[in-house]
């Protein structure tokens, strides 16, 4: 039973990382397919450090460094709709 437990958030990461490698049109949806991602190893790390009776203040550490990745690929986001009037990435000229 306590396998199935550790199981949950390697199949979560997975599922993640192929809705990542699969949506490449959209900045939104990669951006959701990344804090899922970090949601599933917050999980992993919270049921780690709870079987090793360890300290949790680096999980509220990595919640921040979480929450920065977060808002920096919302002010992308933002940016580039602004300047383009969408999040496709064909619409991103590099010139």
């Amino acid at each position: 039973m306590v396998m199935y437990y550790w199981i949950l958030p390697f199949i979560l990461f997975i599922s993640g990382m192929m809705v990542f490698v699969s949506s490449q049109k959209h900045l939104l949806s990669m951006l959701l397919s990344l804090e899922f991602i970090v949601l599933s190893l917050f999980l992993f790390l919270m049921m780690y450090l709870s079987l090793l009776d360890n300290e949790v203040y680096f999980s509220m550490i990595f919640l921040t460094f979480c929450v920065c990745e977060g808002v920096l690929g919302l002010s992308i986001l933002i940016l580039l709709v602004r300047s383009c009037g969408n999040d496709y990435f064909q619409s991103i000229n590099v010139l």
